[in-house]
């Protein structure tokens, strides 16, 4: 079998063995895949060949209505980091064959298998014990196959399943009342039924559907509710079937803005996975199907977790991530950014309750009414844009398009007294009495009120609840379980609960309705999940919100979307995670043609205090903005811990930065403003070590005074210290002693380098050669722009004062040195540090 399948693929190879990427080759071919109605079926795939073979195989699946096109990215991030990569297009898609099942097992599933034989027989595809070494992974409709075949095929050793589901029955007639069958996510399905119509078929009313699944869908279009025949469908293409038969190592990334799959469905997964032994690593990241940065978080986790497993470092409980947007204030920008909290294993959905995790909303009972055909309704997500659209209403100042009044009931709580972090799915006890029917639908949501009457509805989730078997008349009570979102609710802020009659998104009663929606008494307790951990680093948290925002507005006035040019490819590097700084090319090109950095690369390690050396106007700012995330490169790689920098990069929660000098509130005293800075960033006071900071400072009385009152040095002080608050793993100071006297200069040398020998790492930029030489252990030295050298205070003044820049050919380095306009020669003589740096720059110091 093995060779049969091989044959085939060699027989039908389309592209043959071509350059991508340095050493990553690439072989396009087709595959036999699972015959169809007697027919053959191929399977179009392309490999990915690493430098170094025989190596672990990954198995990449693309999401719906995608091919796979959209994995070259991804399969070349994992080849670069040394794994046989196969990508292909699952049937029906692209320019594979067959029709679309919906990952049924007897079709795409058996299909991957095929899949895994072929990887099996290859030469560059490690073995252990004579079994191949093969992981499987793909986001969406490819995540459900991952799992499904890990299920499957016992030839899975690694799974990373990302933004997927675990049932499709619950996913798409979800019902926060229990697991029957609720309200029909329309908008959603039919989104997706269209994006899988192809021009390649003939049936222009399925596409390529098999006929079973086009019929289903027709049918619950048409009346809003599943069938037995669908159910059984949706319930064959469910993970949920085959979680109890996974034993292979588990990542399952969710998205934290996502009403098609919410963080429920990822929940049910790690549940029905690791209550059998099976080590599950869950992770809440930005984005999800309506839109995010998300992406680069979940191929980073991918790669650390295949690092793990296949590394043998995967045993037991795993740590669990999550993506808390907008918690924290950027250092460098000042922008509100996201961070990772992390957690010693996944608590579920219900959180890690404490006593202050239960908040009490209030209202009396209220008639609320439900339209004939759910016209108007009220709108909280879009397929692709999420609660996108509710920030643009509020941007726009167009209302809260989740509210339409007359069709929700509101109960309020009084402000928090302190910031709380929902994390998971809260809940709530309801009493409903319909008026004339035996069944009643209502969308239950909590939302984020701020004291300005601002009203956010996180992620612009709602729980769908359908209610059957009820009496006219009669009160029912039923707990209800609220959307599962992560939030950071500041304090004075109160919570609200909805319950609406419509939205948009679902298949609505075509019957005029009238309910009363009432709490348990005048007050009920929500149970709020939170979470506490050790904070990471943040992501970008609204980028995602840019994009859909931008997308609403154009596609309101009728403006074709133009997509905006491509970033720059910008990879992780696991292989510095350990490494504070790696500058590698550098260069930074303004419109005038000016080059302010020009190929500067330098290394910085772990407990370190690194100088940036050089005159005016040398680029050790521009170097200092760029790794900071406030400007981006023209070409040339940062990388900090072995994360990409670039504005809003994750990796900039880890850096305390003070560049180009303070600014505060003048209002405001030193210490409030200190206080204000670190409740922005949403994490406890305990860990900002406001004494640490203060006694830096060394303002004494003055910390109380307002800041307007302040000279510059005293402003300058207090930068510092907001840049050493919560002891940052990299701190970056640019120019940190200017208006210091000569005693404060002396103190701040002794902190910084107590600073760095805790293990954190200092990067100071500087003019003065005697504080770098007496304050620091590495020197950079710039000028106009390029590096001139780098190394240990001991490499480059030498011991007993003489000279040593080390270089590899130092009659080389004198050329290229002097060809730069710089005045340069090997140096014999026994110097100090100062002479050199003038025989580098020249005489007079410019």
């Amino acid at each position: 079998m093995v060779a049969a399948i091989a044959l085939a693929a060699l027989a039908i190879t389309v592209v043959a063995l071509s350059g991508s990427a340095g050493t990553i080759h690439t072989r396009a071919q087709f595959i036999s895949g699972t015959p169809e109605s007697g027919q053959p079926v191929r399977i179009d795939t392309t490999l990915y060949l690493p430098a170094k073979t025989p190596a672990p195989a990954v198995l990449l699946a693309h999401g719906f209505g995608g091919s796979k096109t959209d994995l070259d990215h991804e399969a070349r991030t994992l080849a670069h980091d040394g794994y046989v990569v196969l990508a292909y297009s699952a049937r029906g898609f692209g320019a594979s064959g067959g029709l679309i099942h919906l990952d049924s097992p007897a079709y795409e599933v058996r299909d991957a298998s095929l899949l895994v034989t072929y990887l099996a027989a290859l030469p560059q595809v490690e073995r252990i014990a004579g079994k191949p070494r093969v992981a499987v992974a793909g986001a969406s409709y490819g995540g459900a196959l991952a799992l499904l075949l890990a299920g499957a095929d016992p030839r899975v050793e690694a799974v990373g399943a990302d933004i997927t589901w675990n049932n499709l029955a619950t996913a798409l007639f979800p019902n926060a009342a229990g697991s029957a069958p609720g309200a029909f996510k329309k908008l959603w399905a039919g989104y997706l039924f269209g994006s899988a119509r192809s021009s390649r078929s003939d049936n222009t009313q399925c596409g390529r559907f098999a006929p079973d699944l086009c019929a289903a869908y027709q049918q619950a279009a048409q009346t809003g509710r599943p069938d037995s025949r669908m159910l059984a469908l949706l319930r064959a293409s469910s993970p949920a079937t085959s979680l109890a038969r996974i034993t292979a190592p588990t990542l399952l990334s969710q998205g934290e803005q996502d009403s098609l799959f919410p963080l429920t469905e990822a929940d049910a997964n790690a549940r029905g996975i690791s209550v059998h032994g099976t080590p599950v690593r869950v992770v809440w990241r930005a984005g999800g199907h309506d839109g995010g940065d998300g992406s680069g978080a979940a191929t980073a986790a991918l790669t650390s977790w295949l690092a793990d497993v296949f590394g043998g470092r995967v045993h037991g409980p795993q740590q669990f991530s999550i993506a808390e947007q907008r918690a924290a204030l950027s250092a460098t920008s000042g922008l509100a950014v996201g961070q990772t909290l992390q957690v010693d294993s996944y608590p579920g959905l219900a959180g890690a309750p404490r006593p202050e995790s239960t908040v009490v909303v209030q209202g009396q009972p209220q008639i609320v009414s439900a339209p004939a055909g759910g016209n108007p309704s009220a709108v909280t997500t879009l397929p692709g844009i999420g609660g996108a659209l509710g920030q643009a209403a509020q941007f726009a100042q167009l209302g809260d398009l989740s509210t339409i009044p007359g069709q929700a009931a509101a109960f309020v709580s009084e402000p928090l007294s302190g910031r709380l972090l929902v994390a998971g799915a809260p809940t709530v006890t309801l009493t409903v009495t319909t008026r004339t029917t035996t069944d009643a639908t209502l969308f239950v949501a909590l939302h984020d009120v701020a004291p300005d009457g601002t009203d956010v509805l996180p992620s612009g989730l709602v729980a769908p609840l359908r209610l059957t078997g009820l009496r006219p008349g009669q009160p029912h009570t039923v707990t209800v379980g609220l959307p599962a979102v992560v939030r950071n609710v500041p304090a004075g802020h109160r919570l609200r609960l909805s319950v609406a009659t419509t939205d948009l998104a679902y298949q609505l009663p075509t019957d005029p309705r009238e309910y009363t929606v009432a709490l348990a008494g005048s007050a009920a307790p929500v149970t709020i999940p939170t979470a506490s951990g050790r904070v990471l680093h943040p992501g970008n948290p609204v980028a995602w919100l840019l994009a859909g925002l931008g997308t609403i507005l154009l596609a309101g006035v009728g403006v074709p979307l133009v997509i905006a040019r491509r970033r720059r490819t910008l990879r992780v590097l696991p292989e510095l995670a350990e490494v504070p700084i790696s500058i590698s090319g550098l260069v930074k090109k303004y419109a005038d043609g000016y080059r302010a950095v020009d190929d500067v690369t330098f290394r910085v390690e772990r407990g370190q205090v690194v100088g940036l050396l050089g005159p005016n106007g040398a680029g050790k700012t521009t170097t200092l903005r760029v790794l900071v995330g406030l400007i981006t490169p023209t070409s040339g790689e940062i990388h900090v811990f072995g994360d990409p920098v670039r504005p809003g990069a994750p990796v900039l929660a880890r850096i305390g930065a003070f560049i180009e000098g303070p600014g505060f509130l003048p209002h405001l005293s030193g210490r409030e403003n200190l206080q204000l800075f670190w409740s922005a960033t949403g994490r406890p006071d305990v860990d900002a070590e406001f004494e640490t900071a203060l006694e830096i400072a060394g303002l004494d009385a003055s910390v109380d005074r307002r800041v307007k009152t302040y000279s510059h040095g005293m402003k300058q002080r207090l930068g510092i210290a907001q840049a050493m608050l919560g002891l940052p793993e990299l701190l970056v100071l640019d120019e940190p002693t200017n208006g210091l006297d000569p005693p404060q200069i002396a103190e701040m040398r002794e902190v910084l380098q107590r600073y760095a020998a805790t293990g954190r790492t200092v990067v100071v930029s500087s003019h003065l050669l005697a504080e770098v030489e007496q304050t620091c252990t590495h020197v950079v030295v710039m000028h106009r722009g390029r590096l001139v050298a780098a190394g240990s205070v001991t490499e480059i003044a030498g011991s007993g004062g003489s000279v040593q820049l080390v270089v590899d050919d130092p009659e080389h380095a004198a050329q290229v040195l002097v060809a730069a306009g710089i005045s340069a020669r090997p140096v014999p003589a026994r110097r100090a540090l100062e002479d050199v740096f003038l025989d580098l720059i020249g005489g007079d110091g410019q």
